[in-house]
């Protein structure tokens, strides 16, 4: 157990202040003289969908020394904290065709249940049948006093359908339980700032606190009557933290533009509410995971801001001989590249509360896809790219990994947050443990 949680805890008793109110003061960046907040490590899940152009998307070479072709180009101003995992293969057989087995094996490394979804020519399937390794790690995070928040994880959405079935769901609480993601940028802001349990709560114990001081005031020496001062005066700074939290920069509630509606058109702006409200959230330290999901599999986004009217599932199907498809294919890619650009840079440029460096230096974003290449529906390859820091993997490189199990990389991103699971997902391959990127 951290020092910083036992000195959260012996301040926490001197004051008289519950167990209850020692999550709220995990997540305050200072509470007394001497203190210092314990570093944090975060994790954002980046999905889009129907495979990119791997000749447009991974670097030639491998090593510290590589380039970066078209569609990563965006992310060459972090190519030096940027990591290209090529030959991670999806194992995961059974039920349902690639493109379900493609997002619903992608985070729990495990087959999906028996079902009557039918997809392609393959057999029907259901959901999957185990637990997403971003709540796998949420849970372990949420069992620790020192790393508990308020929520744990939140799972953020673009483009994403109505319906829930195999295509739309990439994370899972548990076998057979999906999780929704949240795609509308008004619903997320009401999750995270329309109720406020939690100070209403924190101020409640703080009244009682104050309370129970008077009462002990009258009736001790006028030493200890000092000393009783002494922590009245640490309750009320308490209490103006607690206060001013919402005004700080750190924590400012963001301010939507209203009159944004949830079509195919806007998704660029729906996009940048989203990545906006997330950076907003880490920087109230809401949760320590994330995910941001990029329409489904099968996605069919029109992407006419782009100047490209099919839709980006039916151009994925397109042989490779096409070479206006190719073009088309290449673009969408660019732009997704670009949007996680966008919010690496707003990492970047935003300082880590309470701590060291950027927000980037302790958050790693893993960008990934269902498949390797759309038309052949290739689970070979699946795209994995992280960016960041946080979990102590060596950085600035392009790996060649030979066609390696992903369920390797699952555990090594719990293995990052010293959750050192023995295996994840389908245990018949993990037999070589986690993938060692340090």
């Amino acid at each position: 157990m951290s020092s910083n949680y036992l000195t959260r805890r012996a301040f926490a008793q001197q004051l008289g202040i519950g167990t209850a109110a020692l999550p709220f003061l995990m997540n305050l960046s200072s509470m007394a003289p001497g203190f210092s907040t314990p570093s944090r490590q975060r994790m954002i899940i980046i999905f889009s969908p129907n495979g990119v152009v791997p000749p447009n998307f991974w670097p030639d070479e491998e090593g510290d020394q590589f380039n970066l072709k078209r569609i990563m180009a965006p992310l060459e101003p972090f190519k030096n904290k940027l990591l290209t995992l090529h030959g991670v293969s999806d194992r995961i057989r059974g039920d349902g065709d690639n493109h379900m087995r493609g997002i619903g094996c992608l985070l729990t490394g495990i087959e999906l249940y028996p079902g009557n979804i039918q997809g392609g020519s393959d057999t029907p399937a259901g959901w999957a049948s185990g637990i997403s390794i971003d709540q796998e790690i949420k849970n372990y995070l949420q069992s620790r006093p020192e790393s508990q928040t308020r929520f744990g994880s939140l799972e953020f959405g673009v483009g994403v359908p109505n319906r829930a079935d195999t295509w739309t769901r990439m994370v899972y609480s548990g076998p057979n339980k999906p999780i929704s993601p949240i795609d509308d940028p008004y619903a997320m802001f009401n999750k995270l700032y329309g109720q406020r349990k939690d100070e209403e709560s924190i101020k409640s114990i703080l009244d009682e606190l104050q309370a129970d001081l008077a009462k002990v005031s009258s009736r001790v020496s006028a030493a200890d009557r000092k000393l009783l001062d002494e922590h009245q005066a640490l309750v009320r700074d308490f209490e103006k933290q607690l206060n001013s939290a919402a005004s700080e920069t750190s924590h400012a509630v963001p301010e939507l533009d209203p009159n944004v509606e949830d079509n195919n058109d806007n998704i660029p702006k729906l996009t940048r509410m989203q990545m906006d409200m997330m950076v907003h959230a880490m920087m109230a330290d809401f949760a320590r995971v994330y995910t941001f999901q990029f329409t489904n599999s099968v996605g069919q986004a029109k992407m006419r801001w782009l100047g490209i009217e099919e839709d980006h599932h039916g151009l994925s199907h397109e042989p490779d001989t096409n070479e206006e498809a190719v073009e088309k294919l290449t673009k969408i890619n660019i732009w997704y590249s670009e949007q996680i650009a966008y919010l690496t840079q707003k990492l970047a440029d935003t300082p880590e509360p309470g701590g060291e460096g950027s927000m980037l230096d302790h958050t790693t974003i893993v960008w990934t896809n269902e498949l390797g290449k759309g038309n052949s529906h290739t689970l070979e390859n699946i795209p994995f790219v992280l960016i960041g820091g946080g979990l102590g993997f060596r950085m600035g490189r392009s790996l060649k990994l030979g066609g390696i199990s992903h369920n390797r990389l699952l555990m090594s991103l719990a293995h990052g947050f010293g959750h050192h699971v023995p295996s994840f997902g389908n245990p018949n391959h993990c037999g070589d443990g986690p993938l060692v990127l340090s």
